[in-house]
């Protein structure tokens, strides 16, 4: 090589080769290199397919996987081929001599540079393109199994008349095609150019010609195709537009045509369609013409058409013809859209119906027993009592209970159904003694028991009564297995059933243990399962631990929701799990969904926006895939979870779902009948809290029918914030079991309450069937409240407790010291006309460091009770003594002593009550001398009306008075430094 630089070279400097043994080094670790990458990649799929193989649910793991494979071969393939064809066709096509310029000559040195390298560039070119392309289509996996196993849904579209699933399941996959047909064309028109350009078919300075006419003709082409695909897209567009999401103030995310989509873009679709296809051919006529003249012409008339047609006229016709009229113009679409949301979320069948709000019965003894038989009114709140039963029921530190506990039906021994607060006594991996390996992987492995009490009661302590509980478990429930291996809160792997022992339980005998005898999990006797989760889960000592052995297995997905997303990736996963105890077993209950955004004309909710309450923003809990936007919802499928065995099965529950259908073509076997379903489990299934949020929000605005009252937004509701707390989060729903108007009996509902938008008084109450059993599961009752009157709503009611003169007293007092007091869920339960509101009301005081119940707050019709007890609170609010006799005095919440034929017993009753009064004051002051002469001088009031009825009683053949009632048992003054228990109203 002739030297360059003009000056005199220096010593060249020899550097050797490495030695053999330092190349021989090189290469092992660089095999060792490879081999580590291939087995970490082998390690996943390994661990994956044993996984999916111990669940039994293979198949979706392989339809999955060889559907991917299939997408990304086949895409992949097709876009390499596309754009190596056209490099190779612009490279065949390109001009045998180049002009003489210097642009020419530039591009010499870059042609003479990969010439020996030209076909291992095109591989290189199309293998990333293709690689890009397979992995983008292996994504779609679901969008191909939903269009190719698409089932019909029986309704049609009011635009097109076209069947619902060519919107769900058609739809989406051309537009996929067309999208990868778009990016196919448009590589291909670019690396075409650039071969083109590089080997002189195209010339930006060079003298003549600007491009040689097979490089014309081989651009015209791809041109043409681009714009063929857009006439696809524009012809696709008219249908996309029932489903096209658009801001309408009437309502967010609306989706179907308007007046101005129907009359504007619709036809401006049509007409960008023919005119794409003229363009289309214009170019394909450049074959012949070799000019670009008329082709350009074309394309920009095309360009021009779109701003002008597709832009400009669909805002003419908006400003001045719908704007001036808008109800009238948008009413017929806009009752399309009322229709069809309601069919899509599954609320078209909502009954609403008038409710007065007050109560016009005068017979209060009626409405005291009314009160008993309407509700169960449940006083354990669940949100609130986890603590309670994790220090009364934890026994040992290492179980725990989650924060929120269920609710659930059991029958008790007089066979009566009762609802139930259950938890398990799950693993809590944070309480064990000492952390090490096999401590936190091989002896502490599961949780014990399930630990259950009334949800209507409480001791005389205020703490739950307990109908199954201690460790072993007992009570109620029977005999079941009570180890839970699988649970909400146990997320970490564990090695079970080998040489080593696992603790079990402890008794008074000392520390049991126990070995997992199930057949769950995967087998580690195998060295090659060893070593892929000894790399999977990045734990060396699985491979090479001798706590490891013949009969062991890792169980890991130990969530029910985990393992239910993972057999069936297809559904949405509610965000509550519950468990209940099903023929000896403990199972978890898990709902599921099928959902789509490709419903025309419904309008579209954000699952994570719409399922969001105080408890869930509190606790992080929301539903999988919480940002997508979706337009149908269908509480498909019932999924059950073993607690022992981590079994999981899937039952069809909605057996006229179309999506469900698709799915269970698409893996077949995989969801069970719903006839399947046992008994004893349907005795324990409830209608999802999920679902019924979804439904609720959509409510506030489509419970109308009417375009006109919709539009006007006179009628729009809201969902108010939980008043027990300053979260300024939605009000979660309850389960209740109670009896609406109309209806012959209890029956285990959700409910809600709403209210008018912007303001805090009710406008109805919402509540859902929630038992499977009955034929009205799933039906939504409305009861509207009349908007010509003001009914107190959850936010007022709360805020009449607290500004109660005695109730906020009452409420300083027991937040003396440490205590803090707790507000339980804000129960509203229709009673003849009007509403009653029942709220328990905890303590969590002093060393106890969790909630106690100590009193509870009723109101109904202006009159507010705040008592020891729900019965204390029902007889003061109604005026009566058990069954109830008496009106309540009206303005202030108290109660008259009952009247009697007999002044003597009249006026001894009259002073008890005062004596009462006088003792409930001194408590709320802490007087603790005048509580005591408080009571010294009820107790004397009362046994002066006993003396009194007894001697009239001796008139009457030894009977009593006409109208006196049973005297109660006075309470007596406490001892020295006691605190004293008031006694209940003798009224």
């Amino acid at each position: 090589m002739p030297d360059r630089g003009g000056g005199p070279t220096g010593p060249r400097i020899r550097v050797g080769r490495p030695s053999r043994r330092v190349r021989t080094l090189l290469a092992t670790l660089g095999v060792l290199a490879v081999l580590g990458m291939a087995f970490t990649m082998f390690a996943g799929f390994w661990t994956d397919w044993l996984w999916y193989r111990s669940v039994k649910y293979s198949s979706v793991f392989t339809t999955t996987l060889w559907t991917k494979i299939g997408l990304f071969f086949v895409f992949g393939l097709l876009m390499a081929v596309a754009v190596g064809l056209n490099i190779w066709l612009a490279h065949r096509l390109r001009p045998p001599l180049s002009a003489m310029s210097m642009e020419q000559q530039s591009l010499d040195r870059y042609r003479m540079g990969i010439a020996p390298y030209k076909k291992w560039l095109l591989l290189g070119i199309t293998a990333l393109v293709g690689l890009i392309a397979g992995a983008s289509a292996a994504g779609q996996w679901r969008t191909w199994l939903m269009w190719v196993n698409g089932v019909s849904f029986g309704q049609k579209d009011p635009q097109f008349h076209l069947d619902v699933s060519f919107y769900a399941f058609d739809l989406p996959w051309y537009r996929f095609l067309l999208g990868f047909g778009f990016a196919a064309a448009i590589l291909s028109l670019i690396a075409a150019a650039l071969t083109h350009y590089l080997y002189g078919g195209l010339r930006v300075t060079s003298p003549g010609a600007r491009a040689t006419a097979a490089a014309t003709g081989h651009l015209s082409v791809l041109l043409g195709v681009f714009v063929t695909l857009k006439a696809v897209a524009y012809w696709l567009d008219r249908y996309g537009l029932a489903v096209k999401s658009s801001d309408f103030k009437a309502t967010d995310n609306w989706t179907g045509l308007r007046y101005v989509d129907a009359n504007a873009y619709l036809p401006a679709k049509t007409i960008l369609f023919c005119i794409a296809v003229i363009c289309a051919l214009l170019f394909f006529a450049t074959l012949w013409r070799r000019t670009w003249q008329l082709p350009m012409i074309g394309f920009g008339l095309m360009v021009l058409s779109a701003i002008l047609i597709g832009g400009l006229y669909p805002a003419i016709v908006q400003k001045f013809q719908v704007q001036p009229n808008e109800q009238a113009k948008e009413a017929p679409y806009v009752q399309k859209n009322l229709k069809a949301t309601r069919e899509a979320y599954g609320i078209d069948d909502t009954q609403v119906s008038e409710y007065p709000g007050t109560s016009t019965t005068k017979d209060t003894t009626k409405l005291r027993d009314d009160a008993e038989s309407v509700a169960s009114i449940r006083l354990m709140d669940p949100n609130v009592v986890g603590p309670t039963f994790q220090q009364l029921q934890q026994v040992r530190n290492y179980y725990g209970f989650p924060s929120n506990l269920a609710v659930d039906r059991y029958k008790t021994k007089d066979g009566k159904v009762q609802d139930t607060v259950i938890g398990l006594r799950e693993l809590n991996l944070n309480g064990i003694p000492k952390h090490n390996w096999i401590n936190d992987h091989f002896r502490y492995t599961h949780g014990f028991g399930v630990v259950a009490a009334k949800g209507t009661e409480a001791d005389s302590e205020g703490r739950p009564v307990f109908t199954e509980y201690d460790l072993p478990s007992k009570g109620d429930l029977g005999a079941y297995q009570q180890r839970v291996y699988y649970g909400e809160k146990t997320t970490a792997y564990s090695i079970v059933g080998g040489p080593q022992d696992e603790i079990d339980y402890s008794d008074d005998s000392g520390e049991k243990t126990t070995r997992y005898q199930g057949k769950s999990g995967v087998n580690l006797a195998n060295p090659l399962n060893r070593a892929a989760y000894a790399v999977a889960f990045g734990e060396p000592q699985i491979l090479y631990s001798g706590a490891i052995g013949d009969g062991s297995r890792i169980l890991y997905n130990r969530t029910p929701k985990e393992r239910v997303e993972a057999v069936a990736p297809w559904l949405t996963i509610d965000g509550v799990t519950y468990p209940a105890v099903v023929d000896g077993r403990i199972q978890w209950i898990v709902d599921a969904y099928t959902t789509t955004n490709g419903y025309p004309y419904a309008s579209r909710t954000t699952l994570g926006d719409t399922t969001t309450d105080s408890l869930t923003a509190a606790n992080n809990q929301r539903v999988v895939a919480q940002q997508n936007q979706v337009n149908y919802i269908r509480n498909s499928v019932k999924a059950t979870v073993d607690a022992y065995t981590g079994e999981v099965k899937l039952y069809q529950w909605d057996t006229k779902d179309p999506v469900l259908k698709t799915w269970m073509k698409a893996f077949p076997g995989t969801v069970q009948p719903k006839s399947d379903i046992s008994a004893s489990l349907m005795e324990h299934l409830r209608y999802p809290q999920d679902l019924f949020k979804v439904q609720r929000e959509l409510l506030t605005r489509y419970h109308v029918e009417d375009a006109q009252t919709f539009l006007s937004g006179s009628e729009v509701w809201q969902i108010p914030d939980d008043p027990t707390n300053k979260s300024g989060d939605a009000v979660p729903p309850y389960y209740l079991s109670m009896k609406l108007p109309g209806q012959k009996s209890q029956a285990f509902s959700l409910t809600t309450t709403m209210t008018p938008n912007g303001r805090d008084n009710l406008s109805a109450f919402m509540s859902v069937s929630a038992e499977p059993q009955s034929g009205d599961y799933g039906k939504i009752s409305i009861l509207k409240l009349p908007t010509g009157k003001t009914i107190d709503g959850p936010k007022r009611v709360q805020s009449q407790f607290n500004s109660e003169p005695s109730i906020a007293e009452s409420i300083s007092l027991l937040q003396r010291g440490d205590s803090k007091v707790e507000y339980g869920n804000l129960l509203t339960v229709p009673l003849d006309g009007g509403l009653l509101y029942v709220e328990p009301v905890y303590v969590r005081g002093g060393d106890l460091k969790y909630p106690l119940l100590r009193k509870v707050l009723v109101t109904y019709g202006g009159n507010t009770a705040f008592e020891n007890t729900l019965d204390e609170a029902l007889n003061k609010v109604f005026g009566a003594n058990g069954s109830g006799t008496q009106p309540p005095d009206q303005g202030t919440g108290t109660t008259k002593p009952p009247a009697t034929g007999n002044p003597t017993v009249q006026q001894a009753l009259n002073d008890a009550q005062k004596a009462f009064d006088a003792g409930q004051e001194a408590l709320k002051k802490g007087d603790w001398q005048a509580y005591g002469q408080a009571q010294k001088d009820l107790e004397e009031a009362l046994r002066r009306a006993e003396d009194a009825q007894s001697k009239a009683g001796q008139g009457a053949q030894g009977g009593k008075a006409p109208g006196a009632s049973p005297s109660p048992k006075p309470t007596t003054a406490p001892s020295a430094g006691s605190k004293p228990t008031p006694s209940p109203s003798s009224g």
